[in-house]
């Protein structure tokens, strides 16, 4: 709570002043005045009150905006994710095998054509090819 930004409420703030009032209470032997204990004890009291009441609060439409927005960015990403699947299935085996092999086993050009077999060239020519296709695809989905 402390430093989070965030208002204590209701039980909280009440928990908070009468500790601090007990505290004032522990230190009633440096009071110059005794009898004007309770005023001082009231003092206290309001000016903690007065300090949680002026801590910063969270603007609470700022909050749910964030979280709107989060979910928003969420809901396209999935989108965005069942549109490359499908445009994925669209490619052929060796296409999708390629692509796999580069960006999801993160192997370079010449990896991939030693784990195939074939010049490093063929595999350049074959993953541009590939990534045109699944553009294509892409886009019509």
């Amino acid at each position: 709570m402390a430093g989070s930004g965030v208002r204590p409420t209701g039980s909280v703030s009440v928990w908070r002043i009468a500790t601090r009032a007990i505290q004032a209470r522990r230190r009633r032997s440096t009071l110059r005045e005794a009898d004007r204990r309770n005023q001082w004890l009231a003092t206290i009291v309001r000016n903690e009150a007065f300090r949680l009441h002026a801590r910063v609060r969270p603007d609470p439409i700022a909050t749910i905006e964030a979280q709107e927005g989060a979910e928003d960015a969420r809901v396209v990403a999935t989108v965005e994710r069942a549109d490359l699947h499908a445009a994925l299935k669209a490619l052929s085996d060796k296409d999708r095998q390629l692509l796999e092999l580069r960006y999801g086993e993160d192997l370079t050009q010449a990896a991939i054509a030693r784990r195939l077999g074939i010049p490093e060239g063929t595999v350049k020519v074959r993953l541009h090819r590939a990534r045109k296709k699944l553009r294509r695809a892409y886009v019509l989905q």
